[in-house]
């Protein structure tokens, strides 16, 4: 009796904290939880298929590697030198002193061992190298680039709020992203696609940039680039054109926060980010270096602001103006923290999709929920009478428990997934049907039905709980390598068979030692 009643407090509390956890579903202002999440094809969305420009992660290395051999050669006071990339994909060295020559060479051997030399030879005098990348290194960068690019969408998405979305790889650099219950499609694609290269760069003050782009005639060192300001009164657009330095003096991968903050004078939203102190030193070098110049704050060769630097600057922060929206400097911020892609990106196919598909769906399902669920109901009525209400109760609560595992551990209810609570209905009984005709057995030996029923539920529990375990193992299969759609089913699968194995062995069992010790029944019709 003590061990009914400990049961059956354990049950109880179990059906109070499903209930607890379903609530929110039922009626989200009756009690302030997370509901059930719905995948993409109950409650529309966006589906993106994206692919990485590998070749500029070759490209964006090489030059980090040409701005490294310059940066060195200058600390090693090599002289006489030349150091280019030519064709995207290579580098092009000349060198007319043989003393500077072996300088280099050194240099070489020490700090660049990944580069490859594809052709040495001389000139007059002068040593021309070209070099690369090997092909097996170019590989790595590449598949390098698609790893990073993903996790910094993840991340970026993650920042953004969209429940349970879907992001996962496909080939060798394409990248498949599901976002369910998104309305502001451009808003994600934007946010996605943004390569979010945040570089420091000063502005070349000689040269004129109105007319090297009337001339089409950029200066050496320089490339030429754009402030674009809107007028939020008349919409219209305004493109401020700036000759920039090509040396990027600082960069974005030094940042470690970046926050949406109000300008109290102007009452604007700008961002302000916030260096390491790696980068916080090289952010003080910079300004005080160049007191009275302009420093261009350049984000994906887009200049946000180009102030002029009034004093050295310590503290590693500073702040990106641009006549921000709030929902603009906030989407900023975020990709900031995410961290730039390494490369870009291009949006091969866009699908949305849209809720009233996901509602139809929805309606079908629970049509058919109900439908096969009355049917299991009525039969198990009038094959097993009173026990199999009892059984029936028990499906009820399993349904019951497999919702509140889905709102319990934030899972996402997708097509297939109801496809599997449809299913779980059908096997729920399995169980049942088992233990009742152990019963029967039983009870046709002679034996009384207490311990008939005593005699069912040992008997039939290890054949129930071999059946269900091998399920649970191909559901658990299904949802470590299957995709999203298979990995739905798979998840209120694998609900289904612990909850319906509960269910069976545990509830039922309760409710049949209540009425018989209890309520003193001597037997159950069965």
């Amino acid at each position: 009796m003590k061990s009914l009643s400990l049961k059956s407090a354990m049950v109880s509390a179990l059906i109070v904290a499903a209930v607890v956890y379903i609530l929110p579903t039922a009626n989200p202002e009756l009690w302030p939880h997370k509901k059930i999440a719905l995948g993409l094809d109950l409650q529309g969305g966006m589906h993106l298929a994206l692919e990485v420009d590998t070749e500029k992660a070759v490209e964006s290395t090489l030059e980090h590697i040409t701005q490294e051999m310059r940066g060195l050669a200058k600390t090693e006071r090599i002289g006489n030198i030349s150091i280019e990339r030519v064709e995207n994909t290579k580098i092009s060295v000349k060198i007319s002193s043989q003393e500077d020559a072996d300088k280099f060479e050194k240099v070489l051997d020490k700090e660049f061992r990944e580069v490859r030399i594809a052709s040495r030879h001389s000139d007059n005098g002068v040593l021309n190298l070209i070099m690369d990348i090997p092909d097996k290194e170019r590989e790595h960068i590449k598949q390098m680039a698609v790893q990073q690019a993903l996790e910094t969408i993840r991340n970026r998405i993650d920042q953004f709020g969209v429940s349970e979305p879907d992001i996962r790889r496909q080939g060798e650099k394409r990248i498949l992203i599901q976002l369910p219950g998104i309305k502001d499609t451009q808003r994600a694609k934007d946010l996605i696609g943004k390569t979010a290269l945040l570089e420091f760069k000063l502005l070349d003050e000689v040269n004129d940039p109105v007319a090297a782009e009337k001339e089409k005639k950029i200066p050496p060192g320089d490339e030429l680039l754009y402030e674009v300001r809107e007028d939020r009164e008349t919409n219209r657009m305004t493109k401020t054109p700036y000759l920039i330095k090509k040396h990027s003096l600082l960069t974005g991968a030094y940042l470690t926060d970046a926050r949406v903050q109000i300008d109290s004078q102007y009452n604007e939203p700008y961002v302000s980010i916030k260096f390491d102190r790696k980068g916080a030193r090289i952010f003080e070098r910079i300004t005080e270096e160049n007191v009275k110049k302009r420093l261009a704050i350049v984000l994906d060769k887009k200049i946000y602001s180009a102030p002029v630097i009034q004093e050295k600057i310590g503290g590693g922060e500073a702040r990106i103006t641009g006549n921000f929206t709030m929902d603009e400097a906030r989407d900023l911020s975020i990709v900031l923290r995410a961290g730039a892609l390494p490369a870009p990106v291009k949006i091969l196919e866009e699908r949305t999709v849209g809720p009233s598909l996901g509602s139809d769906s929805i309606k079908k399902g629970l049509i058919s929920m109900a439908v096969g669920g009355i049917l299991v109901v009525v039969f198990m009525v009038m094959y097993y009478n009173t026990a199999g209400l009892i059984a029936d109760a028990a499906l009820i609560l399993n349904i019951l428990l497999i919702a509140a595992g889905l709102a319990a551990f934030q899972a996402t209810l997708t097509l297939p997934g109801m496809a599997g609570i449809i299913l779980t209905i059908g096997m729920a009984v399995d169980a049942n049907v088992l233990i009742f005709e152990r019963i029967r057995e039983e009870s046709e030996l002679g034996k009384t039905f207490h311990a008939a029923v005593k005699a069912g539920y040992e008997r039939a529990a290890l054949t129930i709980l071999d059946a269900n375990v091998t399920t649970l193992i191909a559901a658990l299969v299904l949802f470590q390598f299957g995709t999203g759609p298979v990995k739905g089913f798979a998840v209120t699968l694998s609900l289904g068979v612990i909850s319906s194995v509960f269910t069976a062995l545990v509830v039922t069992r309760i409710v049949f030692d209540y009425l018989l010790l209890n309520r003193k029944v001597k037997t159950v019709s069965i």
